[in-house]
């Protein structure tokens, strides 16, 4: 158990079983496997251990914004399943129920992310189809890593889900001036967390999404 946490350092604190790390050190091969077929990942990330940090540890911290009383959370634009499959991961070994729909357009993609699903015994769907598409959709939780600009997503989310609990969204190192451009536009209730992963990113947990009038 030793050996293991030592290779995730960032999450000795949260109390992840050594069950869901062997998961996510198996996860990490079919991972680099993949990416030397398709691009799932920059070739510049595609080491074990910077997949370990700037991937899995960086998408499993997400657990703590998830609403786990759901039954379905949805990832949109999933591409490799970072977020999707890691949450799916971890709410595995939790022995939760919810369900982790995995949006991602492209084929290729779509095939790795249900091949991974099989393999690691995930719950999940994925769905190959562009998200923006979709329409009245339900989800406990929506999440989004890397996929959009944010007033982009917060039309999406705003448009095309017409039940949700709460949306997560990671934000980099320009977000404080994103969120506050997209508050111009928006209104919503929204709560901060430090990201473990850089000091200069955070997570939102974003809830009543409303469109401000136009004066």
């Amino acid at each position: 158990m030793e050996e293991i946490l030592n290779k995730y350092p960032l999450l000795k604190d949260q109390n992840v079983p050594r069950e869901t790390l062997e998961d996510f050190e198996k996860f990490i091969d079919m991972l680099q496997k993949g990416n030397e077929e398709i691009n799932i990942i920059s070739k510049e990330t595609a080491k074990k251990e910077v997949i370990r940090e700037r991937h899995i540890v960086d998408s499993a911290q997400v657990i703590d914004f998830i609403d786990l009383k759901s039954n379905t959370i949805i990832d949109i634009g999933s591409g490799g399943g970072l977020p999707g499959i890691i949450l799916s991961i971890m709410l595995k070994n939790m022995k939760n129920s919810a369900k982790v729909c995995l949006y991602e357009k492209s084929h290729r993609k779509s095939v790795f992310l249900r091949n991974v699903s099989r393999d690691l015994k995930l719950s999940t769907e994925i769905i190959q189809q562009n998200i923006f598409e979709a329409k009245d959709l339900e989800s406990g939780t929506v999440m989004a890593r890397a996929f959009k600009p944010m007033p982009v997503i917060l039309e999406l989310v705003y448009k095309s889900f017409c039940k949700y609990n709460n949306l997560i969204l990671f934000m980099g190192k320009n977000g404080e001036k994103i969120l506050e451009d997209s508050l111009k536009n928006w209104d919503f209730d929204y709560e901060k967390k430090q990201s473990i992963t850089s000091e200069d990113s955070f997570l939102l947990n974003i809830k009543n999404i409303k469109k401000k009038l136009k004066n």
